[in-house]
């Protein structure tokens, strides 16, 4: 009988749930990513992470906040399409001073497929600062784990609203597949 094993993951996937495991971070909402699926796939393993599916991304901006108000650290965890959902909930953390963390993985640069991803793509670091966050980015795995720490130092040490951008070279190229 055969086991079959799903491959490793990048080693930048496995450096930013290690990152969110070391500053104690205990919901985690997102809309399915591809980008995320290993940090997801461990938050659904893990009994002291509490991983919150969402419909659209903006009400993963009010669970970082509830989680605030209830004493535990949330992130939000999204594809750069995402922040287009999300510029008029970012006036919550911003009014109401909530620390506030969102990953962010890249889509409509580097060898994007789909058309449609290229707008926001263009745009999420500018839309991110309008509404008052600041934006860290890494583009190469090395990157990775430093960047990500830095924006949970900022969060949850200085009570920032960071986003990190998760460059689309580190997820590699997508591929439109046809039946």
């Amino acid at each position: 009988m055969s086991q079959t094993h799903a491959p490793a993951p990048p080693s930048w996937q496995e450096d930013v749930f290690t990152a969110l495991k070391k500053y104690d971070v205990r919901q985690i909402a997102y809309v399915p990513d591809a980008g995320h699926s290993h940090t997801l796939r461990e938050a659904r393993r893990d009994p002291a992470i509490h991983d919150v599916v969402l419909t659209t991304e903006e009400e993963g901006v009010a669970v970082t906040a509830g989680a605030w108000l209830g004493g535990q650290r949330a992130v939000l965890l999204m594809q750069s399409s995402g922040v287009g959902n999300c510029v008029n909930m970012l006036s919550l953390p911003a009014m109401c001073r909530f620390p506030f963390l969102t990953l962010v993985t890249m889509r409509g640069e580097y060898a994007e497929f789909n058309p449609w991803q290229g707008p926001m793509g263009r745009t999420t670091r500018q839309a991110l600062e309008l509404m008052g966050v600041t934006v860290l980015r890494a583009d190469r795995p090395e990157e990775v784990a430093e960047t990500v720490e830095a924006a949970l130092d900022a969060v949850f040490g200085a009570g920032g609203r960071v986003a990190v951008l998760l460059g689309q070279k580190l997820i590699g190229r997508k591929k439109w597949e046809r039946d």
